[in-house]
Formats: C-alpha cells, structure tokens, sequence
C-alpha cells in the first residue's frame, strides 16, 4: 500500500501525495479555482486534473524530475534551462486568464509591503540593516510599470520538470494570474544566477536584467519573515538570505 507523504504543509494549504496522485487542500476557493483555469488554458505541460472537490483538488504526478531545488546546485543541462525559458515565453505570450494573480499588486501596495517588511526585518534584528538597505535600493528597479502577461506566479525551479532537456511539466499554479513576466523568470533563477543566461537565451527577446535582479532582492526581502513563520529556513545555504547577501 502507498503511504501518505506530507510534500508540503502550512496555515494557507497543504500538498499530499499518494502513490503519482497529489492532493491539494486548500480552504482559499478562489485561489484553488484559478489555479484549475490557469492549467486548463496554459500552453505549457501541466499536471492532469484527476478530480476537483473543494477543499481538495486532485492532480496526477507528471513524469521527469524538477529542473532543481532552491540551495542546491543544479544538475539540470544549459540545455534543458534554456527549455524552460522557451516554455515561460509561450506561457506569457497567451491570452491572460481572468485571475489578477497574487503578485499582481498595483505599485503603491507592493511598495508599501516592501518599505514594511525592510522596516520589520531591521527593528526585529532579523538582518543587518546595511544589508536590508542595499537590498531595499537594488529592488527599487522593480518597481516600475509593466504590462500584464499570463504568468505562473511562483515559477520556483522545483515547480519545472525536465526529461531528457526537454519540459515534462509544470506545477503548482495557485499563484497564477496577471502579472510581470521578469517576476516569473526572477522566481526561477533565485539562487541560480548561473543560469540565467541559459533561460534568457531560451526566452528569446530582449531582458532588463536589472529588473530580474531587482527581483531577487524584493521577493527575498518579501520571503524571510513569511518563510520563517511557517516553518521554513530562508538562512539555509544558497536560500533567500544568501541570494539578499550576494547582491553586496
């Protein structure tokens, strides 16, 4: 008999996987409902549907294994990262879903949650505040406007999945939605500069890589204290407090 494994779990949801099906509870309805949108009209491989019955949402393994993991090197070919970046071009050139997307706030909001977690992460004592500064500068560069696109929302290199440099899947679109298409290609190379070059190359136009890098910095700066609440060590060896320490 499979047993149950716990993939992921806090306070907003929780994964499970039995045997290749995957369960996904989640209390947030219209948070579960985008992301069955976003992978019905995504032009990428996404997980098959096997059934949805709120809370939980029931989707298949899909085959290959994850381009990497966030603090690890990756063992994945120049070739299949360039693959990826392909296949973020096509997700961004379709037509937008009718989800805003949770990284689709307006400026002044993003701003505002930035100036408040720098502002948090000094008094708390949680990082340097030449650090927080140096970064809080860096990030600045994000926060300019964009023109939507239809993006993943949490595009983590654990959440792309390779066989043989080619894409096998996609997973995880509860963040889906409207949003800056640098943010998507920031997500998927935090921690992994190296590799940059190789996604840019596959995505095939024009990047303003102060703006990817930009954003390494503000969603590090974002991430420590949400991580650190749930259960997660954003200090651990090439996680976001490394990637906020290289931009020094």
């Amino acid at each position: 008999m499979d047993e149950v494994k716990v993939v992921v779990a806090h306070s907003e949801r929780a994964t499970l996987r039995v045997g290749d099906v995957f369960l996904k509870v989640d209390a947030d309805q219209v948070r579960i409902d985008a992301e069955v949108e976003a992978m019905a009209l995504a032009p990428v491989p996404t997980p098959e549907i096997l059934w949805h019955k709120p809370p939980v949402l029931a989707i298949a393994a899909v085959p290959g294994t994850a381009l990497g993991r966030l603090g690890e090197p990756s063992t994945s070919s120049p070739a299949a990262w360039a693959a990826a970046g392909a296949a973020i071009r096509r997700l961004h050139d379709a037509p937008l879903p009718s989800s805003p997307g949770r990284a689709s706030k307006n400026l002044d909001q993003l701003t505002a949650e930035l100036d408040g977690e720098c502002e948090w992460l000094v008094t708390n004592d949680v990082l340097p505040a030449d650090l927080v500064a140096r970064n809080r500068q860096v990030a600045e560069a994000a926060l300019r406007p964009w023109t939507p696109v239809f993006t993943h929302g949490d595009l983590q290199i654990a959440h792309v999945f390779v066989d043989n440099d080619e894409i096998t899947g996609i997973i995880d679109w509860s963040e889906a939605g409207q949003g800056d298409a640098l943010y998507d290609l920031a997500t998927l190379t935090l921690g992994h500069e190296e590799h940059l070059g190789d996604v840019v190359a596959g995505y095939d136009t024009d990047i303003d890589l102060d703006v990817i890098h930009a954003w390494w910095s503000l969603r590090s700066l974002l991430a420590v204290r949400w991580l650190a609440e749930h259960g997660f060590d954003p200090s651990a060896p090439g996680c976001e407090v490394d990637v906020l320490k290289s931009r020094m």
